[in-house]
């Protein structure tokens, strides 16, 4: 039996999240805090669920959550993945890099990615219950649109400019979708409109010593194992502007093996996700 540890991205947050392992963590949770430059664990217990909307909080309390609870168990996975931000909690996990590297790298992120969706305004949608070919065949069609997420089987996020997603949306729901529901994000996360932050964040990631994790990480881009440095610094990079495959991870995860799958970090998204595309007989 070989085991998946899954990661979340962001969208898993919650008021309180991680105060029950503050006592255990305490000199890690404080590290954060002074990397970050401001009391990000005050947010996380005590802050409100908008609050810890704001992207600069989101990343970095989901990755010290989710790097903190993995550190905390003894077994480790077989392999391992994230979903967008989780990725880099996944890596860091996995001994890819360090936990002050990783929230640094996160941290500006974060930061970049907020930036660009303060420049330029776009938006996300949720398209329920249509095949990936049709959604990509609408988006083709329409500039400034592109698929985002492939979550699960007819669950697939949009992203983009707002007047092309409303667009998209319109089309998608004459094209049988049974929802094309626009999301409460603050921007077109892995979309072109994501490509201002590129620039700083190639910057750091080429300086950020990575080394070869301790089991193969799947990654969104290409929905592939590897353990070779290089190539995760190139697609973590590429991610900023291309879809989370996430449907085609999870599958390429069971091909290779996996029996069983755990997520690490706030929340239980991943788990719906995953027995949605593998089916109820996987442990999730």
């Amino acid at each position: 039996m070989k085991t998946a540890n899954i990661f979340p991205g962001q969208g898993s947050q919650f008021p309180g999240m991680a105060q029950d392992l503050y006592e255990a963590h305490k000199e890690w949770m404080e590290k954060a805090n002074d990397i970050l430059g401001f009391r990000l664990t005050d947010i996380m217990f005590e802050g409100s669920a908008d609050d810890l909307k704001a992207t600069r909080v989101t990343q970095p309390a989901i990755f010290l959550h989710s790097v903190i609870l993995a550190m905390s168990r003894d077994a480790q996975p077989d392999m391992v993945a994230g979903h967008s931000l989780g990725e880099f909690s996944a890596l860091t996990a996995a001994g890819a890099m360090s936990f002050e590297d990783g929230l640094r790298l996160v941290a500006l992120r974060a930061s970049e990615m907020q930036k660009c969706c303060e420049k330029v305004p776009g938006a996300m949608a949720a398209v329920i219950n249509l095949p990936d070919s049709v959604i990509e065949e609408i988006c083709a069609g329409i500039p400034g649109v592109v698929p985002a997420n492939y979550n699960a089987p007819g669950q697939v996020v949009i992203s983009g400019e707002e007047k092309a997603v409303d667009e998209a949306c319109v089309q998608l729901k004459a094209a049988g979708a049974k929802r094309a529901l626009k999301l409460p994000v603050s921007g077109a996360f892995h979309s072109p409109l994501m490509e201002p932050a590129r620039a700083e964040l190639a910057k750091a990631i080429a300086q950020t010593p990575f080394r070869a994790p301790r089991c193969p990480i799947y990654q969104n881009v290409t929905a592939l194992p590897t353990t070779d440095p290089g190539l995760i610094k190139d697609n973590l990079l590429k991610q900023l502007t291309s879809p989370v495959r996430w449907t085609q991870t999870v599958r390429n995860m069971l091909a290779d093996g996996a029996t069983a799958f755990m997520e690490v970090g706030p929340g239980t998204v991943l788990q719906g996700l995953v027995k949605r595309i593998a089916g109820p007989e996987v442990l999730a």
